[in-house]
């Protein structure tokens, strides 16, 4: 990378005092009330559809809708837990335990540490978590510490890595258990107790109301398309990316964030499929910032960045899907042509 490097005071604060000028960063309790009160309705319009349907193969398009209300949920609970929703941390645990543990199964007290890891060190090997937890490969040296299975998936990751999505709701479902069971929770009675009374509501409900077989069919349709939809979310936004590793820090926080995040240009619907994530470059920079006010954000930063001479990587929908892809493909190609050594390291040929 060649940047010119300025402090970060001198970058970022420039940037942030045009930011709040426009008062970006201020709180707006009534488009959040809006917006979770759209989101209370898509899950009651899916149980209205589920009771009403009954025993009756069209209940996997309403396996398909909840899906998606579950994608839409996790919305809630990330601004929640940046405190763009509300700044009482009360209110925002409120609504992150409820959306997180209660809708979807989601220990909220792991996904609030583990997110805040990974926007202080965005695609750092060793230090964000989001890298970490991936059986997909971001640099080719990561290869060492995968086994078996991982390696043959890592071998064919520019397609299994979209393919493999369909179990992310289970992985962070199984996470939330694991999180909560070793102690990691600071609120382990609520959090258990959430993701207990979910349990038991969902699989009491389709039990009741489908036969066996329709049942488990609606659990896995329900699951997996929510977990396409989540990882779908977070895919485009820095895979692909400049990837960092344990180096000292040698960027500042604005070049920290926009060099390492991808945008996904938009539009009313990928504004809505994406609850503001396709602005990942403002997001990353400006965390507590309401939804509502990303695009406004994102102009100032596009015009600050072509100021400054630094990069801002913003393409379409499929553009961004595609340089995912791509680059997955190239990491682990050194490994396809066997250039490796018997460890797994490669061997610079």
């Amino acid at each position: 990378m060649s940047q010119q490097s300025m402090g970060a005071s001198a970058t970022f604060t420039e940037l942030l005092k045009r930011v709040k000028d426009e008062g970006l960063l201020d709180l707006d309790p009534r488009y959040y009330a809006g917006r979770l009160a759209l989101n209370t309705a898509l899950l009651v319009g899916g149980l209205v559809a589920f009771f009403l349907i009954g025993d009756s193969w069209w209940q996997l398009l309403v396996a398909l809708w909840m899906g998606l209300c579950g994608g839409q949920s996790g919305f809630m609970w990330h601004d929640a837990g940046h405190k763009a929703m509300f700044r009482n941390k009360k209110a925002a645990s409120a609504v992150g335990y409820l959306h997180a543990n209660l809708v979807n199964g989601v220990s909220y007290g792991w996904w609030v540490n583990h997110h805040n890891k990974h926007h202080s060190n965005p695609n750092h090997l060793s230090l964000d978590p989001d890298i970490g937890r991936r059986t997909a490969i971001f640099h080719v040296k990561q290869y060492a510490t995968r086994r078996r299975v991982q390696r043959f998936i890592v071998r064919h990751q520019a397609v299994l890595f979209f393919v493999l999505l369909v179990l992310e709701a289970f992985k962070m479902q199984k996470t939330a258990v694991r999180s909560i069971a070793a102690g990691n929770s600071k609120r382990p009675v609520l959090e258990a107790g959430l993701i207990l009374a979910r349990a038991a509501v969902y699989l009491t409900c389709v039990f009741m109301v489908l036969s066996p077989l329709l049942a488990v069919c609606f659990i896995l349709v329900q699951q997996m398309s929510m977990g396409v939809y989540i990882g779908l979310l977070f895919a485009p936004n820095h895979k692909g990316m400049e990837v960092r590793d344990g180096e000292a820090e040698t960027l500042d926080w604005l070049e920290r964030q926009v060099l390492t995040s991808r945008n996904i240009r938009p539009s009313w619907y990928v504004d809505f499929l994406y609850g503001g994530l396709n602005y990942q470059v403002e997001h990353h920079l400006f965390p507590a910032m309401p939804q509502k006010n990303l695009p406004r954000a994102r102009e100032l930063t596009r015009a600050y960045c072509a100021e400054r001479g630094l990069p801002y990587h913003e393409v379409g929908f499929w553009a961004s899907y595609r340089e995912v892809a791509s680059y997955l493909h190239e990491v682990s190609e050194p490994i396809r042509r066997g250039r490796l050594d018997r460890a797994g390291h490669p061997t610079g040929a």
